[in-house]
């Protein structure tokens, strides 16, 4: 659902900061390639004895011929921790999407790109996920330090932290109201200077 409110289209590039185990970049690389969720996992209804095995061939086969496996897609995702880097990796081996996207260890702070017109989407960790609010506070600022030289990117980040734009250093061009689970949460969206491909040597 985050990825269908940002303005993220498969032409542009995608970074997860902090990419956990790698759901949004996955999710991205399923939709752009037009990849059916269900399409590499098995359903208890195919053990009933009245549906025939060659109906379910039938259905899997026609989902995988609506797979675009012709366009192009930039995606990366980060994490500081080696450990869900690795389960990102695995999770996208499991998705049909290894060769989509780019899994790398690495800090909030070591980000960098000369590309344009990006997205960046995060869920990063907040008071429920994280007991330390010092860690917490100092992740949102570096955030904030590190997109603000990404002019031409727009961020969308998902916190419960009412505080986040204070701690991010800016206000948020938008912010929407959402439930993660029962918790609620925003979504903070701060959209980038939208840059010709051509103006850009």
């Amino acid at each position: 659902a985050i990825l269908q409110l940002s303005n993220w289209y498969p032409d542009k590039p995608l970074i997860d900061p902090t990419c956990g185990s790698g759901t949004f970049c996955i999710e991205a690389a399923m939709i752009a390639r037009k990849m059916a969720p269900g399409l590499r996992r098995s359903f208890a209804f195919e053990e009933w004895n009245w549906i025939s095995d060659w109906l379910i061939q039938e259905v899997r086969t026609e989902a995988a011929k609506k797979i675009n496996r012709e366009i192009e897609l930039d995606i990366m995702g980060c994490d500081i921790d080696a450990r869900m880097v690795e389960i990102a990796k695995a999770n996208a081996q499991v998705a049909g999407v290894t060769g989509d996207i780019t899994f790398k260890q690495m800090r909030v702070q070591d980000l960098r790109s000369d590309k344009v017109n990006g997205v960046i989407i995060s869920n990063p960790p907040y008071g429920e996920r994280l007991s330390d609010d010092a860690g917490v506070t100092k992740l949102y600022a570096e955030m904030g330090q590190v997109f603000a030289p990404l002019k031409t990117w727009s961020k969308f980040i998902l916190t419960s932290d009412e505080a986040f734009e204070s701690k991010y250093g800016s206000p948020a061009d938008k912010k929407r109201k959402l439930y993660n689970g029962t918790l609620k949460v925003d979504l903070y969206q701060y959209f980038g200077q939208r840059v010709k491909r051509q103006e850009v040597k």
